[in-house]
């Protein structure tokens, strides 16, 4: 039997991720209605919304289950051994469940139908580079971030890279498994996720890769 606060973990990364992806969707449809067909505003309308979420949620669910709401990010934990191997299944399970529920809460509250599959295509070279340097970047903040920043940190690196990558950074498979059940503005379509799965991958353990190069093991003694 699985012990209570595991579970409370993995709900924990369940609503986090749902919450997540529920900011990411909805607010793409709220500025795509608002907008009037203006393409930047409507995504620098959906980069404050998924800014100001991913803050909120990672202060709040952090000390419960180090909110990850990432497939990669708790793969590199786990390989780091910060998280338990045996929780990683656990983890990515809830984190993918989550993801397409915050979809259809989204669907649900703009009066949308609830299941539905995006068309919008996102491919291409160009693209799962940018997936690579987006989530390969995230990880290097993530394990960067000085102690208790993490938060503002991490939500910082997402809004910028937003607009510095050709994807929109979504730097997360939880992310893109949720939003191809999204026919809307932040949708992607089915057939495009497995490659931009494989780039975040890639790229995630490319930041560790970056972070260990960069790790000072002693600090410098400074004459005084």
């Amino acid at each position: 039997m699985i012990p209570i606060i595991h579970w409370k973990r993995y709900f924990a990364e369940l609503v986090g991720t749902a919450a997540l992806l529920c900011a990411v969707i909805g607010s793409g449809i709220m500025a795509e209605q608002l907008a009037g067909g203006n393409v930047a505003i409507a995504l620098l309308a959906n980069t404050l919304a998924t800014v100001f979420a991913l803050y909120v949620l990672i202060e709040t669910l952090g000390p419960i289950s180090g909110a990850h709401f990432n497939p990669v990010v708790s793969m590199v934990m786990a390989f780091r051994k910060d998280l338990a191997r045996h929780h990683l299944i656990g983890y990515v399970i809830a984190q993918l469940i989550g993801a397409a529920l915050g979809a259809w809460v989204a669907h649900a509250m703009f009066e949308l139908e609830i299941f539905q599959w995006s068309a919008k295509v996102r491919t291409g070279p160009a693209q799962w580079f940018a997936e690579a340097v987006a989530t390969g970047g995230l990880l290097f903040v993530i394990l960067r971030s000085p102690e208790g920043k993490a938060s503002s940190v991490v939500a910082c690196y997402i809004g910028a890279a937003y607009w510095f990558t050709a994807s929109t950074s979504f730097a997360n498979p939880a992310a893109a498994f949720g939003r191809m059940f999204s026919n809307t503005f932040s949708g992607i379509s089915p057939a495009d996720v497995p490659a931009f799965m494989v780039s975040q991958i890639v790229g995630g353990f490319l930041g560790l890769l970056l972070h260990v190069l960069l790790k000072t093991e002693h600090k410098q003694n400074h004459p005084h």
